[in-house]
């Protein structure tokens, strides 16, 4: 098995144990309603919801990468960053659960995402798991990405034959444009008024909770392209992934963090150049493209 095949042999074995935490909701909640009580807390706000599966799944994601891979460094949403003496280099990094108020609220669009950088800095494996969808998508660099239904109890099984991911196939007029908003009142302002701006290229919007199935969602044509302003690294590493091997053009955040510093993640066409984003993103201060100028629909590329 070669290093490559190995990661993403852990990356889905890692997100099969993150999904089985969430896919045990359901004994929680059996009638599918809202989580209360106990088992839910806050964080930034009211609706930013953090709950005990968050942390349950991202223990039982790291407990397959460090018995798999017990010297790479391990970057998670609740538990932050772990690097071991003698750190191989490689570098993994996990969304737990993804869609949080979504999981919280019982919208049954969210999942684990598991995905793992080499020591040059490139993703080289992810994995996005959506137990409750019965959903799995995954891909390897230069391998291609894939998809396949889920059979079984709990996080599952997959249950056929994979299907190899191409993106977006139809007219970009007739096509979904999918995107999210922050918390932050100020920020949604300013992201409302960007959606609005791409808007006018798309047959519609939808707006589902959970980066990283957004982005999966463009990687198999389900909807044509993705934006958003201020999503983490880990909401991104494994999806992005996941939709360049699809074919599908993406540019990644500038910074992994953007409590650091906001930056655009945009994935598929979006019917405009980034150059007309704002908030701009970064590393296009300053640039007016001629097909900017002319109207034209050119993107900026694919970021790596």
């Amino acid at each position: 098995m070669s290093t490559v095949d190995e990661l993403l042999d852990i990356a889905r074995e890692a997100a099969v144990a993150g999904a089985g935490v969430l896919a045990e909701r359901d004994d929680v909640a059996p009638a599918g309603l809202m989580l209360g009580g106990s088992e839910v807390e806050t964080k930034s706000s009211v609706s930013d919801l953090v709950t005990d599966f968050d942390r349950r799944s991202e223990q039982a994601v790291r407990a397959v990468l460090e018995r798999r891979r017990p010297e790479d460094t391990v970057t998670g949403e609740e538990y932050g960053t772990v690097r071991p003496q003698g750190a191989t280099g490689y570098r993994w990094s996990i969304d737990p659960l993804d869609g949080t108020t979504n999981f919280v609220r019982g919208i049954i669009y969210y999942g684990t995402s598991v995905a793992v950088q080499d020591p040059e800095g490139r993703w080289v494996a992810g994995v996005v798991h959506a137990p409750a969808l019965r959903r799995i998508w995954w891909a390897a660099r230069d391998r291609g990405a894939f998809t396949d239904r889920l059979q079984g109890e709990g996080p599952g099984s997959p249950a056929q034959e994979p299907v190899r991911l191409q993106g977006p196939q139809g007219s970009l007029a007739a096509g979904l444009l999918s995107t999210g908003f922050g918390y932050d009142p100020d920020r949604r302002a300013q992201q409302t008024a960007a959606v609005s701006a791409m808007l006018g290229s798309f047959g519609n919007l939808r707006r589902l909770g959970a980066a990283a199935l957004d982005i999966c969602m463009v990687a198999d044509g389900t909807v044509d392209a993705y934006a958003e302003f201020g999503i983490q690294e880990h909401d991104w590493s494994a999806a992005a992934l996941i939709a360049e091997e699809a074919g599908v053009p993406v540019r990644r955040p500038a910074v992994a963090d953007s409590s650091v510093a906001g930056d655009w993640c945009v994935v598929g066409d979006i019917g405009m150049p980034h150059t007309r984003l704002r908030p701009l993103p970064l590393g296009l201060a300053g640039e007016n493209t001629a097909e900017e100028q002319e109207g034209g629909q050119a993107q900026d590329g694919v970021a790596g």
